[in-house]
């Protein structure tokens, strides 16, 4: 049996009967726009101490002024930066995956093959940086939301691809015999 043609750049389908390979699609984090007050932070910080060391008046010391640099670069860019580069979204052709948390680590999935439906939402600002947010809801569980992904508008047509092609393939398996074809 020939693979069929896809239209469209969509994926092969596997012949009936044949288990799918879960193959990853996209892995990405937030928009990194939350940083953007970290880096100016950071910035502004290396210039003060610059300009400061060794100009300070008499009851302050030099071991101070870097002291106090390096307790606000910690807090205010290494901190938020850790935070949002220990937040992902991974989406495969059977699953959307979700982990976040810095010490211990949180998962959640949500199959293609359920079916959810896709809200997106865009604010002003959303908008002017190329951002949204998706939430997914199955119904059952608890809406899944991702916030502030880039290329919102992409990754909402590479979603509800995914789930035509998932519900597609299921239906196909369900309605085909034991040896993999229809009718058998």
């Amino acid at each position: 049996m020939t693979q069929p043609v896809t239209l469209g750049g969509r994926p092969t389908m596997p012949p009936p009967g044949v288990p799918t390979e879960e193959l990853l699609i996209a892995r990405f984090r937030a928009h990194a726009r939350r940083l953007f007050w970290s880096a100016l932070v950071l910035i502004a910080a290396f210039g003060a101490t610059a300009y400061l060391y060794d100009n300070l008046p008499s009851p302050f010391e030099n071991w101070m002024l870097l002291a106090a640099a390096g307790a606000l670069v910690l807090l205010v860019v290494v901190v938020p930066y850790v935070v949002w580069y220990s937040r992902s979204v991974t989406v495969t052709t059977r699953r959307v995956i979700v982990n976040h948390g810095i010490g211990a680590r949180n998962r959640r999935e949500m199959s293609h093959a359920r079916g959810y439906t896709i809200g997106v939402r865009r604010g002003v600002l959303q908008r002017m940086w190329g951002v949204g947010t998706i939430t997914l809801s199955n119904g059952v569980d608890a809406p899944l939301r991702l916030a502030n992904v880039p290329n919102v508008t992409l990754v909402h047509e590479t979603l509800a691809d995914q789930i035509e092609v998932s519900q597609i393939l299921a239906h196909r398996d369900a309605q085909s015999g034991p040896d993999g074809y229809p009718g058998s």
